[in-house]
């Protein structure tokens, strides 16, 4: 079997041409052989809309994380340090280069294992240890203030094929839009995104307590991130399983022995990257927690790589991994769901989809190249 060696790294920062122009930046890794690997890692958009660092939403990045740290560190350190990289295994990358800042460390990890698993002809999903074929999903509705457009909304979800939505909920915006929900689509799983805006106060435990009655899947991030005790209480108190903010493996660890949750809810590029991820998974499976798998960026590269992730046997509910449909294509086949389904690339290696680099390189507002 071939091992790649890295003969170039290149980088670029890409904003979508329309739209809310998100942006992400992507890695592209070139081995002696002639094959690639991409990774990407999304910018999250600032306070302002615009893009820049700060923490983002679900996704919240930590305080050393962010796309000018990310750029710097791949520019400065992580590239030169894969350049002439022999890649054994895929994980070689993470114990050859200190992949301290978790977002430039995602998009070098996935591109890392996509140029491994291209350089073997083996599918990216089998690498990881995937069992599915296909994967089932779920959606996330934005913030919504009106009651009465709750259920519009949800019907429009379900229509697409969607078997699984996450609703963003606060004190005071809590029951009665889960009430509503649940009384319109009976069999529908919901999560309930806390976005860490409770407290233990009677009040505030009253209605994270009400909501046990509307059979959940998981209550997502209701207390703050670093409170994992405060999750174990209200776990006891709740048979709907809880779904503690983790980002990274020694957290998982210490929820897990706190017995704080009995759901994971798994971003790879929040854990930096597939093997991380893939530690994740396995830690939160073993437990018998509940997994859902998220993909984040704009290009489809990240969504691709989520789908390889979702396959493993421990993602037992409805992930977060298809593009939005009717936006730009920049992986083909693009990731789509269709139906609620989104199928596991199992005939192509490495990620399963070809990414168009003459557009990327066009639409680049920052550029870094390296080769032997």
């Amino acid at each position: 079997m071939r091992v790649p060696q890295i003969h170039g790294c290149d980088a670029f920062r890409v904003a979508m041409p329309r739209g809310r122009r998100p942006e992400s930046i992507l890695i592209r890794l070139a081995g002696a052989d002639g094959a690639v690997g991409w990774g990407e890692v999304s910018v999250p958009a600032a306070p302002n809309g615009r893009s820049g660092g700060g923490r983002g939403g679900a996704g919240g990045r930590g305080p050393d994380d962010g796309p000018g740290r990310a750029w710097t560190d791949i520019e400065e350190r992580m590239g030169p340090a894969l350049i002439g990289l022999q890649l054994d295994r895929p994980e070689d990358a993470s114990a050859a280069v200190d992949l301290g800042c978790r977002d430039a460390a995602a998009a070098i990890d996935t591109a890392c294992w996509d140029l491994w698993c291209r350089g073997r002809g083996m599918p990216l999903a089998h690498a990881l240890g995937g069992t599915r074929t296909s994967i089932v999903t779920g959606a996330r509705l934005s913030p919504e203030p009106l009651l009465e457009t709750v259920a519009g909304r949800v019907n429009r979800a379900v229509g697409a094929g969607h078997t699984r939505i996450t609703l963003d909920v606060r004190p005071g915006w809590d029951i009665e839009p889960v009430r509503a929900i649940r009384q319109a689509f009976p069999a529908l799983a919901i999560v309930a995104d806390a976005g860490h805006a409770y407290t233990e106060s009677p009040e505030h435990l009253a209605a994270l307590e009400g909501l046990d009655a509307y059979g959940l899947v998981a209550l997502e991030r209701p207390f703050a991130a670093a409170d994992l005790s405060a999750h174990a209480r209200l776990q006891r108190r709740v048979g709907t399983a809880i779904a503690p903010d983790v980002g990274d493996l020694d957290t998982l660890d210490a929820a897990l022995g706190e017995e704080a949750g009995r759901a994971l809810h798994l971003r790879p590029e929040r854990f930096g990257g597939l093997t991380a991820a893939r530690g994740a998974h396995d830690l939160a499976f073993a437990a018998g927690w509940a997994v859902w798998c998220t993909g984040t960026g704009a290009f489809g590269i990240g969504q691709a790589a989520a789908v390889a992730v979702a396959s493993l046997p421990g993602c037992t509910l409805p992930s977060d991994v298809s593009d939005p449909a009717g936006g730009p294509v920049f992986v083909t086949p693009p990731v789509r769901s269709t139906g609620g389904v989104v199928g596991v690339p199992l005939t192509q290696p490495g990620l399963g989809h070809e990414v168009d680099e003459a557009r990327i390189d066009r639409l680049a507002t920052r550029r870094m190249r390296l080769s032997v």
